[in-house]
């Protein structure tokens, strides 16, 4: 079995306040997002949300996906929703460039609708960047202390 990289101490501090069904939750849609694209750059952030930022680069706009956690609930989003391939209607929202997938169960994201969608996102994300990362597969922290 593939040892999981490890969520950073920053984020997990915040995590672990949250209600149980959302940990369990975003721990297994951040493996299998992971588990599809592992030299991705992971950026954590605080804000209105818990957020974990999945990149192709350092830079959070060469991100392909974001799992932000809010108080009662987690979504998939995906940067440049509006511009993916959707033909089965699972993107929300109304914003220019994002859309996202409620999550509430693991079918919510653990099939083969969702994951054409994160194959376009990274497709997408990696023909859009600049220059590939210095160091792939690393965590950086935004939270401030």
């Amino acid at each position: 079995m593939k040892k999981s990289r490890p969520i950073h101490p920053d984020f997990l501090a915040l995590l672990e306040l949250k209600e149980k069904k959302i940990i369990v939750l975003f721990k297994d849609l951040r493996e299998y997002v992971l588990e599809m694209y592992p030299a991705s750059i992971e950026i954590v952030y605080h804000t209105y949300a818990l957020t974990s930022v999945l990149s192709v680069s350092e830079r959070p706009s060469d991100g392909f996906c974001m799992m932000p956690i809010y108080t009662n609930h987690l979504n998939l989003g995906f940067h440049r929703g509006t511009l993916l391939p959707d033909p089965h209607k699972l993107l929300t929202g109304t914003g220019n460039l994002i859309r996202h997938i409620p999550v509430d169960v693991p079918a919510d994201y653990r099939n083969n609708k969702v994951k054409d969608l994160l194959k376009a996102a990274i497709d997408l994300a990696i023909k859009d960047r600049d220059k590939p990362p210095k160091t792939p597969g690393i965590t950086i922290s935004k939270i401030k202390k």
